[in-house]
């Protein structure tokens, strides 16, 4: 039993410490995860909650993990994350069965898990949090001095705070979005040869004396349920049969329109050479700190006939007038949805370098570089 104890305690520990660290790579994602989890849930009120309960979350498992192992007020830690996994499972269970949650982004954007294997995963969890809640009493310290044990949980809470303002401010240290370094954006807009639509089945859920029943579309279809009011539409329940493959990995909401509304995404993505995207939200609000190397490598590109475009996640009106406040008269602006500029640069703002559409380099506003040179054809930053 002891060395069960041990192998489960190590297995759950690390896998926590896992979770966390691959969380803590973007904690963003893992916001606007709980954001559309609310929406589904009408649950708006706590969107504003989101940043902080992520960042908490994120450093509860990795502290969690750390003490599972070290043994630091083990009773505390094993009680709290046998509470997390059933929160946890319950979470998969509704992703899963409502299909109204796409994925739960348990390990972020990096490792893709269905909402089924994500269900499993907790329940199996849950199990062994369980095992251990109940063997509470078996399991002692690492170390006899009770600071030892507690330094390094504290250290693991530094660790993890320090890693996430890093990120945060700065940009995920492994990019897994497709809009990551290396990757085409025109390319990735478009299905690859060969590609499979994914295939998903819809039960409606009808009201009838007081009597609920499911019906496919199909049995919805043959009965003609509409021709009889007595039917009330209740819910709706969509479940992913078979994953699509090769499908585009960016939306076609990424869409660049100019002040005109005509959509230039082509002529922007297709472009020979070398093309700066600088990408702002809400220009009201966004961190200006570095301007100045914006204005001089705008300075720069338009003396190397380097092409230089500001993607604004704002109305045309307010984007004009930053335009003319920031002095970029002469530079073009772009309008562009929030989400989809949420997703392709994780900071506001953040610059993005282009060379015949291929993403080459990203940075956070804290690391626009110094200056940049052409030679012999190639873009150089400093």
């Amino acid at each position: 039993m002891k060395y069960l104890i041990w192998l489960l305690r190590i297995a759950l520990g690390c896998l926590f410490i896992f979770s966390g660290i691959v969380k803590a790579n973007d904690p963003m994602g893992l916001v606007y995860k709980m954001n559309e989890i609310f929406e589904v849930w009408g649950m708006n009120w706590m969107i504003n909650y989101s940043f902080a309960l992520s960042v908490g979350m994120i450093a509860f498992e990795i502290i969690a993990g750390v003490a599972m192992m070290v043994g630091n007020s083990f009773r505390l830690w094993v009680t709290l994350m046998l509470l997390i996994n059933i929160f946890y499972t319950f979470l998969t269970w509704y992703a899963w069965s409502s299909g109204k949650v796409k994925e739960c982004g348990c390990f972020g954007d990096c490792i893709k898990l269905s909402n089924s294997a994500t269900f499993y995963k907790d329940v199996a969890l849950t199990a062994v949090s369980l095992f251990l809640w109940i063997f509470r009493y078996r399991v002692f310290a690492i170390f006899q001095k009770p600071m030892i044990n507690a330094a390094i949980v504290g250290a693991s809470a530094v660790f993890i705070f320090g890693f996430q303002w890093w990120t945060l401010h700065h940009l995920p240290i492994h990019d897994c979005l497709a809009y990551k370094v290396n990757n085409n954006l025109w390319e990735k807009m478009h299905s690859a040869p060969g590609a499979t639509e994914a295939v998903y089945s819809t039960v409606l859920v009808y009201e009838k004396n007081n009597v609920k029943k499911e019906f496919t579309q199909e049995e919805y279809m043959a009965q003609k349920l509409w021709e009889d009011t007595k039917w009330k539409f209740v819910d709706s329940k969509t479940t992913l049969i078979k994953e699509g493959s090769g499908l585009p990995e960016i939306p076609h909401d990424f869409m660049l329109n100019g002040f005109d509304d005509e959509d230039y995404t082509e002529k922007v993505l297709t472009a020979k050479g070398y093309t700066f995207l600088w990408f702002v939200r809400d220009p009201a609000k966004v961190n200006v700190k570095d301007m100045e190397r914006i204005k001089n490598i705008i300075a720069k590109s338009a003396s190397m006939h380097v092409k230089f475009y500001v993607l604004c996640s704002a109305g045309i009106d307010v984007c004009k007038t930053y335009q003319e406040v920031w002095g970029m008269k002469d530079v073009t602006f772009f309008t562009l949805d929030g989400v989809v500029s949420k997703t392709a640069m994780r900071t506001d703002p953040g610059l993005m370098l282009l060379n015949d559409g291929t993403v080459v380099n990203k940075w956070s506003y804290l690391d626009y570089p110094k200056d940049i040179v052409l030679d012999n054809g190639k873009l150089n930053t400093k």
